[in-house]
């Protein structure tokens, strides 16, 4: 089933592309992989791949489908990366959430029932935490999540476990909002913070410019161990 299939929409407005990897045998679980603004790119295909050959079902489902369906872009390209922040500000969040819980649901319902997960990256590791107060998913993990300061008032609604790789030098988290994080967070029984000094945002990015190779190996070992205790 490796390739793009159609999900439908919660509100019935019609289908969107998600991208399916699947192991090898019978998943041991399954976990949505939430684009950046560059969508369902390669990088982000390439994420579902890695987890499908640690045993997962990895879907990673096209969220700027509403705006422009299927985008591709490459963030080392300036005017590519210019497309994507336009697209950023036309994107419905709350949508893209409802898309989320959709693709949980799908992904769900190929396992037969069992854990799913989400694990996403800048604007998609902001929709992992939102994913973990709004949604069912049984592991959430964001990659330098931007603007989690203005959603500290959900955390209370957080039920299962949730990982935050933070840059320490990302030009798009400052350290004031850094600070926030941790002040907000540090005492919650379910959320761990992981804090990379020196690194930038989009440090595990699969290729590119922006990938620090040691910090990215550092983090996928620790969100690997993370989904293997809370999902299986």
């Amino acid at each position: 089933m490796n390739g793009m299939h159609p999900i439908a929409a919660l509100d019935d407005s019609g289908s969107f592309d998600a991208y399916f990897a699947a192991p090898e045998g019978t998943p041991r679980a399954a976990i949505v992989v939430i684009q950046e603004i560059f969508g369902v790119n390669p990088g982000i295909r390439s994420k579902c791949d890695a987890w499908a050959a640690q045993g997962y079902l990895a879907v990673a489902p096209d969220l700027f489908w509403r705006i422009e369906p299927g985008v591709q872009l490459d963030p080392d390209v300036p005017e590519e990366f210019q497309t994507a922040l336009g697209l950023m500000g036309k994107f419905d969040q709350a949508l893209g959430i409802a898309d989320i819980e959709a693709t949980i649901r799908a992904a769900r319902a190929e396992l037969g029932g069992g854990k799913v997960g989400v694990v996403g990256y800048c604007l998609g590791g902001r929709l992992a935490f939102m994913a973990a107060t709004r949604t069912d998913s049984d592991a959430s993990v964001g990659y330098y999540a931007v603007g989690i300061d203005g959603l500290l008032d959900e955390k209370h609604a957080i039920a299962n476990p949730v990982l935050l790789h933070i840059a320490g030098a990302d030009h798009f988290v400052t350290p004031d909002i850094q600070a926030k994080m941790h002040e907000g967070l540090d005492d919650h029984p379910k959320v761990t913070l992981a804090d990379y000094p020196g690194e930038d945002h989009g440090f595990a990015t699969e290729s590119g410019k922006r990938r620090s190779e040691a910090a990215a190996e550092l983090a996928d070992s620790r969100t690997a161990t993370f989904f293997a205790e809370h999902l299986g």
